[in-house]
């Protein structure tokens, strides 16, 4: 029997009025273990609804209540999160300890957004003209709404409704229907955790919940991550129907090898950032820049070996380092990828296709596998090189100089993120000046911030002015006001036909 999976809303599960649902698999078997009911526009607007309904009372509580049930939603997360683990991976298919991983960077952005009163405090200044005092607040924008992609079905979501939350809104989550069940786990701890009935909602979908919600007039701001043309898409529709909008996009992330780096840090940073969680992340490392040929031929042999030593397996065996793709289209795009690169021209070293689902563990000849894939000798005008692929596969390129890694990197439409491995603090402090993109990482492979610094790359990488989470996800979800105030025991007779100074 299957798991039917529906939408929240009002503090509790919902049928979906559209009578259509989606298949949804474990990638590791290829069998289907669930249905997702699509939520219709009208099951959108009364989502909205509830959270619209629901916005006065709790906007109006003084932030330290808000953030005491944030802290009991807090300790239910630690309680359950090997079980939210597990439902990662039985849909999303990524091995266990990486969804254990997962969990934990979601529980980080809830510990900052327990801070909601140190986060709400704001400016004051006395006597700012006679007898005229003028501070600020920041309040919230009223329903806010979060697309949220397939590869990280709970730790993207919390770069959202945490903050979200702690700062007044109500919030209504769309996540991907490919891996929907966590979204309503988190749904029914934050009901335990005490939350109102209206305050958290979530519906379930396709592009009909996208559009409505985009379109809906009630909600005031949309936070989303996926690719860049989806990002274009939401930004520019959101933004034409008044909205505030963040829409995090897709990446080309580089790891630049500089020639007195420690080949076998590389080639650890390499494989883990690179076929971690199946390169089915958007800071996943796809490109390998090896400065001088000679640099190149240290490192290769080791990384071809450990490439064909991966072990791809069931991510329920603690043992996996890597597990299938999440679904059999993805598994035909990117194998689509490895085939244009050889046609292109790179060299493939390690071919990932073909890989036997039945050595990944008992019943998983079905499932939707790949194994790593590496490629040498890119070039800037390939494909695998330009667009982002979002699977296993890595591709290196050389250059002679540091300068021309620079700019290689500089020159590319995605800014999101990038590592340099080296021992030179000059070089290392030049890398972080001279490049590009928004988030860097020093012989760090996966530079994702901590939760109070905040997520967000450049260029096409980011459509909107402000980042996820942290104090710039802070500012998103509220607005700044201005109060200057003057008892009337002290204002003088007559009008005022000039502003306040403070002379």
């Amino acid at each position: 029997m299957t798991n039917t999976i529906m939408n929240w809303i009002s503090g509790a599960p919902v049928e979906a009025t559209s009578g259509q649902q989606l298949p949804v698999y474990n990638p590791a078997t290829g069998a289907v273990t669930g249905q997702v009911q699509l939520a219709s526009h009208a099951d959108v607007d009364v989502a909205v609804a509830s959270a619209k309904a629901a916005f006065p009372a709790w906007s109006n509580l003084p932030p330290l209540r808000r953030s005491r049930v944030l802290n009991r939603f807090l300790a239910l997360l630690n309680e359950h999160r090997d079980e939210l683990a597990r439902l990662i991976t039985a849909e999303h298919g990524k091995v266990f300890t990486d969804a254990q991983g997962e969990v934990t960077r979601g529980i980080e952005i809830v510990e900052f957004a327990c801070g909601a009163p140190q986060l709400l405090k704001t400016d004051f200044t006395d006597q700012v003209s006679t007898n005229i005092d003028n501070w600020t607040l920041r309040q919230p924008l009223g329903v806010v709404a979060g697309i949220t992609p397939f590869n990280f079905p709970v730790m993207v979501p919390m770069w959202m409704f945490p903050v979200a939350l702690a700062t007044g809104n109500t919030f209504v989550l769309k996540p991907s229907p490919i891996d929907p069940s966590p979204s309503l786990f988190i749904a029914d701890l934050l009901k335990q955790a005490g939350l109102p009935d209206g305050v958290f909602n979530v519906v379930q979908g396709d592009k009909e919940a996208v559009n409505a919600l985009l379109e809906h007039p009630d909600v005031e701001a949309v936070s989303f991550v996926g690719s860049t043309p989806i990002a274009n898409h939401i930004y520019e529709t959101g933004a034409r129907h008044g909205k505030r909008v963040q829409a995090l996009g897709g990446a080309k992330n580089h790891l630049v090898v500089m020639p007195d780096a420690d080949i076998d840090q590389v080639v650890d940073a390499l494989i883990g950032a690179a076929y971690g969680s199946a390169g089915e992340r958007c800071m996943a490392i796809s490109v390998a820049v090896f400065v001088g040929d000679e640099t190149a031929e240290k490192v290769m042999p080791k990384l071809i070996e450990r490439t064909r030593a991966l072990k791809v397996l069931n991510g329920t065996n603690l043992e996996a380092e890597m597990g299938p793709i999440v679904t059999r289209a993805a598994l035909d795009r990117i194998s689509g990828y490895i085939e244009q690169g050889v046609k292109e021209g790179a060299t493939l070293l390690v071919d990932g296709r073909g890989f036997d689902g039945e050595t990944a563990g008992e019943g998983c000849g079905d499932g939707f596998w790949l194994g790593g894939t590496l490629f040498d000798n890119a070039t800037p005008d390939m494909r695998i090189y330009k667009e982002e692929i979002f699977g296993p596969v890595l591709a290196c390129l050389r250059v002679k100089d540091f300068a021309e890694a620079v700019q290689l990197i500089n020159d590319h439409e995605f800014g999101n993120g990038v590592s340099l491995y080296t021992r030179d603090g000059h070089i290392a402090r030049e890398f972080g000046r001279r490049i590009q993109v928004g988030m860097v990482g020093i012989n760090v492979p996966i530079p994702v911030p901590m939760a109070w610094h905040g997520f967000g790359g450049w260029k096409k990488s980011l459509f909107g002015d402000m980042h996820a989470y942290g104090e710039e996800g802070v500012r998103f979800y509220t607005r700044q006001k201005s109060i200057m105030q003057r008892w009337p025991q002290a204002i003088a007779k007559g009008a005022e036909f000039a502003m306040p100074t403070s002379n």
